[in-house]
Order: C-alpha cells, then sequence, then structure tokens
C-alpha cells in the first residue's frame, strides 16, 4: 500500500469507529455517559377557547390579548336587557301560578256557598210557581179557557225550571265539597313549570357573563363589543398556565426502562443550563410511527411510544410548541432493563 494513503486510511477507520461509537449509543436509547436516557419532544400547553353559553349582543370585552388573568376573573359580558326581561317575565308566572294554587287550596269561601245556596233556592221557587202553573192550565184546558199551545207552554216551562233546580243543586254540592286533589296537584304542577322556567331565565342572565375557567393569558380577542354572537362563536383564545406538559417519544427497545412518576429533567434551547423538573404521567399504550416534528436522531420510520411529562409547577420560561430535551436518570441496575 502506498505510504502517503495509510494516513487516509486511518482517518476514514477513525471516523467510522466514531460512527459505530455514536450509532451504539444511539441504538441504547440516546443514553449518554451518565447513563441517562435522552428523549426528545415539545412543550404542550393546553389552550381553551372561550365562548358564551347564551346569544346576544357583545356589550363589553374587559381583558386583551397578553393578558394575564386568574380563574373567576370577568373577561366579557352581552347585553343584559333580554335576560332581565325574560326574568320579569318568568317571575310574573310564577306570582300567579301560586295565586291560583292558593285559592285552590283554600277551596271556596262561606260567601260563594252561601249565594250558590241562594241561588238554588230561587231555582227552586221558580219550580214551585211553573209547577203551579202548569197544573192551573192543565184544569183549565178541558174547558177551553185555556188553549193546546198555553198547555204545552206551561209544561216546557216547568221542566226548564226542574233542570234549573237541579243545576243549582249540583254547583251548591261542588262548592260545599271543595277542590278537587287532582286540581290542586295540577296546580302545583304548574307552580314547579313556572320555578323552572325563573330558574332557567336566571341561569341565562348569569351565562351572559364570560368568566375565566382557570389561571392562563389571552392569545386572542376574536370579537368586539356590539358584535352580534352565539353560543358557537369564539370570543377568546385563552392558553393555560398550567399545567405544562412535555409531548415526547421513546423507543420501543426503552419502553421498560421507564415508568409513570419517575422524575426527569427538562431542557430548553433557550436555557440548556437551567433544568426544569417533571414527572412522567402517561405512557400511551399503542405504538406509532415518530411523528416529523419531534427532533430526534432515530429513523423517521421507527415504531415509539408517546409518552407525557408533567412538568412541576413555576416553569414560566416553557412556551407552547418549544421543542425540549428530557433526560431521565436510570439506575445503574436498570441499564438492562427494568
Amino acid at each position: 500500500m502506498n505510504r502517503k494513503a495509510l494516513p487516509i486510511v486511518a482517518l476514514a477507520l477513525a471516523a467510522v469507529g466514531a460512527i459505530a461509537w455514536w450509532s451504539g449509543l444511539l441504538g441504547s436509547g440516546g443514553r449518554d455517559r451518565g447513563a441517562n436516557l435522552t428523549l426528545y419532544g415539545n412543550v404542550d400547553i393546553r389552550q381553551v377557547q372561550l365562548g358564551f353559553r347564551v346569544s346576544g349582543r357583545l356589550g363589553a370585552a374587559l381583558v386583551d390579548e397578553g393578558d394575564a388573568i386568574k380563574a373567576g376573573d370577568r373577561l366579557a359580558s352581552l347585553d343584559a336587557q333580554p335576560y332581565q326581561d325574560q326574568i320579569r317575565f318568568a317571575e310574573a308566572q310564577l306570582a300567579s301560578a301560586h295565586a291560583t294554587l292558593q285559592k285552590l287550596e283554600a277551596g271556596p269561601r262561606e260567601a260563594e256557598i252561601d249565594q250558590a245556596r241562594a241561588v238554588h233556592q230561587e231555582r227552586v221557587a221558580d219550580q214551585q210557581n211553573a209547577q203551579l202553573v202548569y197544573e192551573r192550565s192543565a184544569r183549565l184546558r178541558p174547558t177551553g179557557a185555556v188553549s193546546e199551545a198555553a198547555l204545552d207552554q206551561a209544561k216546557a216551562t216547568r221542566d226548564m225550571a226542574v233542570a234549573r233546580t237541579q243545576s243549582s243543586l249540583e254547583a251548591l254540592r261542588l262548592l260545599e265539597q271543595g277542590t278537587r286533589a287532582e286540581d290542586i296537584a295540577a296546580a302545583r304542577a304548574n307552580v314547579q313549570a313556572a320555578e323552572a322556567s325563573l330558574a332557567s331565565a336566571q341561569t341565562s342572565l348569569r351565562d351572559a357573563v364570560l368568566i375565566a375557567p382557570a389561571d392562563g393569558v389571552i392569545l386572542s380577542r376574536v370579537r368586539e363589543p356590539g358584535a352580534i354572537v352565539s353560543p358557537s362563536d369564539i370570543v377568546y383564545v385563552l392558553s393555560l398556565s398550567k399545567p405544562v406538559w412535555v409531548r415526547a417519544y421513546i423507543a420501543e427497545p426503552n419502553l421498560s426502562r421507564i415508568h409513570t412518576g419517575m422524575k426527569v429533567d427538562v431542557f430548553s434551547d433557550s436555557s440548556p443550563g437551567k433544568p426544569y423538573s417533571g414527572t412522567i404521567g402517561f405512557i400511551s399504550p399503542v405504538a406509532e410511527f415518530t411523528p416529523k416534528s419531534v427532533e430526534t436522531p432515530e429513523l423517521r420510520t421507527d415504531l415509539v411510544y408517546r409518552l407525557r411529562v408533567v412538568v412541576d409547577p413555576g416553569s414560566n420560561g416553557l412556551r407552547q410548541g418549544m421543542p425540549v430535551t428530557v433526560r431521565v436518570p436510570l439506575a445503574k441496575d436498570s441499564a438492562g432493563g427494568s
């Protein structure tokens, strides 16, 4: 071999050795010399699209993009006048239903019973008079003093008086017996329906105010005051302050070396010397192909398992989608699997 070619061959062998060493490192799951398992992923901060549960005209938008908010803060409100009108209408219906129920439960007043009794006595007197007229006409008919038509009219008047007397008697009995239990039950049901209608109107009025569900930062303000919004419309987009998660992936050969509850360190490119503490909170039971967005030196076609790292509170330096490196400290006796 030409002596001039020896240095080139030596350099080639050294390069092959370095590549083999690096490949062995990656093949072992990305462990460094400290027996750490290195994973790669992205920060996953949940976002919430906020809107009203009722429709109406947007009256006020109280926060803007970039504002930090706390759970329970008022973010926006609709014009409340239509919902206040609904409450007043429901209150009137409820008052009417209550009055009807109280009337039925109290039953007829004594004056009403006395009035019905007097009407019945009047009908009895009319019946007696009609009976006398009919009997007189019947006695005079053979003499020709009363025509057949007059006798028929007297008979009809008597029969009508008898029917009116019976009707007044039944009306008096109904008042004396009081209100039927079925009528009282129906009135109670009407009261309950009116109460439900009032509660629904009050709920709609409360829903006309948009309240922050959790701590976070406003990412987008989508609607402005004066806009007509429906329950499907987005008014704000909120980025939650917590929990902060890291979505990472691990190759199948290293799956047995981790478990939920393990403590890990999370590093970002912006602060490589400042690790964030985290805990493995979820490991997917289903394998998948490595997503293209994950920065990992493994082959794209390798099957991996998705896992979620819950970063400890106070990790204010992490942002949505930020690429991070996760290092899992492994015990020496777990190098071969645990």
